[in-house]
């Protein structure tokens, strides 16, 4: 077993499921690789199970009935994790809009520089960010800077997914009490690593816009990050952030796992 594994949650993505695993172990640093499937019509766990044979003891996948949030998919993804001793747990999209090149990067900063989270930033040298329109990628920045006035949280890119943890970061944020699924869940969890005190690095990436498949974000998940935020930064003032490892609850250790329907959907 590799000291990495890269959670890829997916919801109809057979256009990139086998392009994206066998890119990220292509790479000179091994990971393991959790696919956490929503259900997909279009057959995308058929692709990654076809796969397994060839990959076996470094893809494993997950299997949830419906589409019941990215958050609650990364949350599933992370107990998974922590149940199977990996010690740097990594969260990329399907759609090549993170380069799996970059996992290396954000690696080195956790494992090799100390870091306790490592977030691979569009914001952090300028705008980096490829084939979006303008409007989407105004609505992004912006969305981070509105962050950063609410919370005071210093970090440029609050809303990256491209990110790796350490496997003391995750025992210490309570799973258990995150409320959000969208940007909202990028947000939340940043924020309690900041504020559980964990050392945070904003690695520069290039972001770039998926050529295949179709986008699930939706003006819902831009609604709950909006008011969340403030939900978030109110709820802070009457909690306290003693850093203090949370048991796991217990998870299924097989290659297919179904979960209870939440009312948030991605």
């Amino acid at each position: 077993m590799n000291d990495g594994l890269v959670l890829i949650p997916t919801y109809n993505e057979r256009e990139n499921a086998e392009l994206i695993i066998r890119k990220v172990f292509s790479l000179p640093k091994a990971f393991d690789i959790l696919i956490i499937d929503d259900g997909s019509p279009d057959g995308t766990a058929d692709i990654v199970r076809g796969l397994q044979p060839e990959f076996e003891g470094r893809l494993f996948i997950e299997e949830r009935k419906g589409k019941l949030g990215l958050g609650t998919a990364y949350i599933h993804g992370f107990r998974w994790a922590l149940s199977h001793g990996y010690e740097y747990v990594f969260e990329m999209d399907a759609d090549f809009s993170h380069n799996p090149d970059d996992l290396v990067r954000l690696y080195d900063a956790c494992a090799y520089q100390g870091y306790d989270l490592a977030i691979g930033s569009r914001y952090i040298q300028g705008v980096n960010v490829v084939n979006w329109p303008m409007d989407r990628v105004l609505m992004s920045w912006f969305a981070s800077a509105y962050v950063r006035f609410i919370t005071g949280m210093p970090i440029m890119d609050a809303t990256a997914g491209f990110k790796c943890y350490t496997a003391r970061v995750l025992r210490t944020i309570p799973l258990d009490r995150i409320h959000f699924v969208g940007y909202a869940f990028q947000i939340e969890m940043k924020w309690l690593a900041y504020k559980f005190g964990f050392r945070i690095k904003e690695v520069p990436i290039i972001f770039t816009d998926r050529t295949r498949g179709t986008s699930k974000m939706s003006k819902g998940i831009v609604q709950e990050a909006f008011l969340g935020v403030i939900r978030m930064k109110v709820s802070s003032w009457f909690r306290p952030f003693n850093r203090k490892e949370e048991s796991l609850a217990p998870i299924s250790t097989s290659s297919v796992a179904s979960a209870t329907p939440a009312p948030e959907s991605r």
